[in-house]
């Protein structure tokens, strides 16, 4: 049995000292892994929900989008038990566990004989999702400290989703040159190779929660470390600040969710072609993940909400557009696009911070899992609402739903969050 990974003292040739500036090399080193984490993701954007429809004859829209049913219900299940499990092994043998899950992830996806094979590869993605991306992030932060928080999570997240959208990009190029499975799928070995030895060579960040817990005693009357379920309580209901952030989380990937599932197929019956379709999924991740480089550092400077509450209330306009232009459809997903991802980029570094801004050290871990649960359940969620609503009223419904949820998420967010950086 494992046991708390214990701190061993920094050499007289290497202090532990936490900034980005001091930590630098680690932390580029983090950013170019999770670039892998958001490559392996991004294999599935344009081409497995019409993999389902046209590959294996899927005629239940809710049945095409069970792949990311799976995938979101067990990426928020990790992120819950990543946190508990910092508490008995070290962050570096949780992301290398992490990509030891996602190895044989782009082989089903280009080669699985049956359409269940593609909902388990999904299951093992959320493992790998879960853990790779909950320790980068969790690493970013132990080495930059409380005063670069927004600057360190939009770094972490434009790396992911950048890549998420370029790789969205390529397959689908690759898919229109060469079809659908397998050539566009096993791209993704590349980023599980690069991903993992990487994370082989980077530094533990364990040295560097120490520093911070030492500069941050706890309050008084406090337990030392709180258990999971009593910061899964804080953390979703008992913090309103918290409880904000968590709710924003989950309709944020809902929507991500449900344009996962529905784009491809809304805009292939309006006649766009596997490039075009490519382009509008490959851009809406492309901004939101450059975006999050300035919009993270704006978070550090002017507060988490006015982004949070601003960057929902885009996305919601996105949504409008994606139907009010949809007689031009390519106007429409590239309009969509375009404000789904600037509002993204507005949203995601800000809710990390800010639940971080709320939680001490020595919970944090648990707090920022319990948030990436809620926010990765939306994956799911957004699929299940897509998929009744689609096969119930039709595509067109799912849009329009989300739209009034995100802003109703907005008005939410407006009303429960407290800005508080540092401790």
């Amino acid at each position: 049995m494992s046991t708390a990974p214990s701190v061993r003292p920094a050499s007289p040739h290497r202090p532990v000292r936490l900034g980005l500036r001091e930590n630098w090399l680690q932390f580029t080193l983090l950013v170019v892994v999770n670039a892998c984490v958001g490559g392996l993701v991004g294999l599935e954007r344009t081409t497995v929900p019409l993999i389902g429809a046209e590959t294996f004859h899927l005629t239940s829209d809710l049945a095409v989008f069970s792949f990311i049913i799976a995938f979101g219900v067990t990426k928020a299940l990790t992120n819950l038990t990543a946190g508990a499990l910092t508490a008995r092994f070290r962050r570096k043998q949780l992301l290398v566990a992490g990509w030891l899950a996602g190895i044989p992830v782009p082989f089903a996806l280009a080669w699985s004989p049956a359409w269940e094979w593609i909902v388990a590869a999904n299951v093992l993605l959320g493992i790998n999702q879960g853990l790779t991306w909950s320790m980068t992030v969790n690493m970013k932060i132990d080495l930059v400290g409380p005063a670069r928080r927004g600057l360190a999570t939009g770094l972490n997240e434009a790396a992911g989703y950048a890549s998420l959208g370029a790789t969205a990009l390529l397959t689908g190029y690759l898919a229109t040159t060469h079809g659908l499975r397998p050539t566009p799928e096993l791209i993704g070995a590349v980023f599980v190779a690069a991903g993992l030895g990487l994370s082989l060579v980077v530094r533990d960040t364990a040295a560097h929660v120490a520093l911070e817990l030492a500069q941050h005693p706890k309050p008084a009357g406090e337990e030392q470390r709180p258990g999971l379920w009593p910061t899964f309580v804080r953390t979703t209901w008992r913090n309103r600040s918290l409880r904000g952030a968590s709710q924003a989380g989950l309709i944020n990937n809902l929507n991500d969710g449900l344009t996962w599932g529905v784009f491809p197929l809304l805009f292939t019956e309006h006649g766009l072609g596997l490039a075009a379709i490519g382009l509008i999924k490959g851009l809406y991740p492309l901004l939101w993940g450059f975006g999050q480089i300035p919009t993270g550092h704006l978070a550090d400077r002017i507060g988490r909400k006015p982004l949070i509450v601003t960057g929902m209330l885009v996305q919601s306009a996105g949504f409008v557009l994606a139907l009010a232009l949809l007689d031009r459809p390519l106007l429409a997903g590239i309009a969509s696009a375009v404000l789904l991802g600037l509002g993204t980029a507005m949203v995601y570094p800000a809710l990390i911070a800010s639940v971080s801004d709320q939680a001490h050290p020595s919970w944090r871990a648990n707090a920022l899992g319990t948030y990436r649960f809620w926010r990765d359940l939306g994956y799911a969620v957004g699929a299940l609402v897509a998929g009744v609503l689609a096969d119930a009223l039709g595509l067109n419904a799912t849009i329009v739903a989300a739209a009034a949820l995100t802003a109703l998420s907005g008005v939410a967010a407006a009303r429960l969050i407290t800005d508080r950086t540092g401790h």
